[in-house]
């Protein structure tokens, strides 16, 4: 049988000509070897990674959004570790190995925290982040009962505030995560992407690792997920990753009322009918996630990209809704949340019926 075709490596999403770092995260193993990648950069010593004001604080910068994100690159240390509880899409939320993103994608909720610019911050302590989760998951011991997050396994969301896809082409915290999760046979990793790296199909996971792949129609991603993959590439790697011992899913997310969206998600789901490999589908389940916004980053947006503003900022549809970490947002009001996604489930019923929801939100 001849080798499987890999997809092409899409653009580097980086060109790194700053990098703010703690003091300890810059001496240690892992700060100095993302330091190494990076020789022509300018290194800044910030004693905080949290506290950058000319960077996070500066109004300055919102204009300048999408290209912070490409140039500039934040190392620190995660000083707590915890795993949240979760129940939704995973049983846990895992410490993070980073935060924020090379992706500007303008729905995103990782930025509200950081005021006006939103860089990847890589926490180069992933060997006490690693050991953490080992204990913790030796403390769960086998997993009671199934639940909509997996049947059998205790399911740690290892990306909830960054792109650990994106993040494997600065430094091995995704790899040291996938290869840890591996050994722990009660366990499973999961997070969602927008981006397809061809560098994570050498990581062996053995079934050990949920990769979700975030899809929208191609109209709405091409507005809303800037510099992201395009969706048709997303939905092509499904199949390579299966085989390299993933499980894969599908993130419908963010669902965007406008006018037209019914016949554009039809058209998306016929795609994925039709290029979707039987085992894909076979094993494939989706999380459906409609838009929550937040005032600030919608006034942030109003500094960098405003046309998103016209899908995104929707008063009329929208109310006040109190998120789990404290966030007030917006979210669309519970009549119309409710009936659309009762359309999107009876699209997904007609035209992907292979498609298990679970968890929608």
């Amino acid at each position: 049988m001849p080798p499987a075709v890999r997809p092409p490596r899409p653009p580097q999403p980086f060109d790194i000509r700053y990098v703010y770092a703690e003091p300890e995260a810059a001496a240690s193993v892992r700060g100095r070897e993302v330091l190494a990648g990076f020789p022509q950069a300018e290194v800044i010593e910030v004693p905080s990674h949290w506290q950058i004001p000319h960077l996070h604080g500066n109004a300055g910068n919102v204009e300048r959004w999408a290209r912070i994100k490409r140039e500039v690159l934040v190392l620190g240390v995660k000083k707590s570790l915890a795993a949240r509880p979760n129940g939704r899409s995973a049983d846990w939320i895992a410490p993070s190995s980073a935060n924020g993103c090379a992706l500007a994608c303008a729905y995103c909720y990782v930025p509200r925290r950081k005021g006006y610019a939103n860089p990847v911050t890589l926490f180069t302590n992933i060997d006490r982040i690693v050991g953490y989760l080992a204990g913790h998951v030796r403390r769960q011991g086998r997993k009671p009962a199934p639940n909509q997050c997996d049947p059998a396994a205790w399911v740690y969301d290892i990306g909830e505030n960054n792109d650990c896809a994106v993040d494997a082409l600065l430094c091995e915290n995704t790899a040291d995560l996938v290869r840890a999760f591996r050994h722990w046979p009660t366990a499973k990793a999961s997070f969602a992407t927008k981006w397809v790296n061809p560098a994570l199909l050498d990581l062996d996971p053995r079934g050990r690792t949920r990769i979700r792949f975030s899809v929208m129609p191609p109209a709405d991603a091409r507005l809303l997920d800037v510099r992201a993959a395009p969706v048709p590439d997303r939905i092509a790697a499904a199949g390579d990753f299966l085989a390299a011992g993933y499980e894969v899913h599908f993130n419908l997310s963010p669902v965007v009322l406008r006018a037209g969206w019914q016949a554009d998600w039809a058209e998306l789901l016929r795609r994925m009918d039709d290029t979707l490999p039987a085992a894909v589908k076979a094993q494939a389940a989706a999380e459906i996630i409609m838009l929550t916004h937040n005032r600030a980053l919608h006034e942030v947006n109003l500094g960098w990209h405003p046309r998103a503003e016209e899908v995104l900022w929707r008063p009329a549809l929208q109310e006040p809704k109190r998120s789990q970490n404290g966030d007030l947002n917006v979210r669309y009001r519970l009549g119309a949340k409710a009936a659309a996604l009762d359309e999107l489930r009876t699209l997904i019923g007609r035209h992907a019926p292979w498609l298990r929801v679970r968890y929608a939100f």
